[in-house]
């Protein structure tokens, strides 16, 4: 039986462990997994790491490609990844319904937290074409990937997070809510597909599991949005 390798981005984490669970079943293979965001993905493959699948959004992927890590042939598209207003269990619900419920939830903060991941690097630029980062710059904090968990459930006071809404979910009844997801005006979503390394007969094997119904309905019961190309 062979033992696969996956580097993935975090915001999937929910469904690929449920088709991971189900590939198992289904062929014996052992499936390792590690989560990391974009440039932390870059900087393990810079210092050796050969994983023999990677779930990245496309453009990442082509850069992998690019330096030969995955092969540009050999991909899978997963889905998409909206963004989502994170509170704590227990937390009173703001109202992030429209942009200007949004902002004024914002100003109300006493925390305001989310990661340096996809999710994150959107949000950055949300606030300041809001015209928000300057003012909340005092109370914003930020974590690398799934780092901001911890804090959002030990919070004392008024945070607000934006999270991946699928990471959220996952997180239901375990500490986290879903105040809502962004309006949609200002939503944004992140593509991941997967991609095998080359001559990995054993990331070949995932990666075309990863195309089936059944690992696409894993994915979509997790919250990620099906799309196409």
């Amino acid at each position: 039986m062979a033992e696969i390798n996956v580097l993935s981005g975090a915001a999937v984490e929910p469904g690929l462990v449920a088709a991971v669970e189900l590939f198992r079943k289904q062929t014996g293979h052992s499936v390792n997994i590690s989560f990391a965001t974009t440039p932390d993905m870059r900087r393990l493959i810079g210092e050796g790491a050969t994983p023999d699948v990677m779930i990245a959004p496309p453009a990442a992927l082509d850069e992998f490609a690019k330096s030969g890590r995955v092969d540009s042939a050999v991909r899978v598209l997963l889905g998409r990844v909206g963004v989502g207003v994170v509170i704590r269990d227990g937390a009173r619900k703001p109202d992030v319904s429209t942009v200007d419920a949004l902002k004024r939830a914002l100003h109300e903060a006493d925390t305001v937290i989310y990661n340096r991941a996809s999710s994150g690097l959107y949000v950055e630029s949300l606030l300041q074409r809001l015209g928000l980062a300057g003012p909340i710059e005092a109370k914003t904090r930020r974590y690398i990937g799934t780092d901001m968990i911890e804090p959002m459930i030990n919070g004392k006071g008024n945070e607000i997070g934006f999270m991946p809404v699928v990471q959220i979910l996952n997180w239901r009844g375990r500490g986290l809510q879903l105040a809502g997801p962004l309006p949609a005006e200002i939503q944004h979503h992140t593509t991941y597909a997967a991609a095998s390394a080359p001559q990995s007969d054993g990331g070949l094997t995932f990666v075309r599991f990863l195309g089936t119904p059944d690992a696409k309905e894993m994915f979509a019961r997790a919250g990620v949005e099906l799309s196409t190309p």
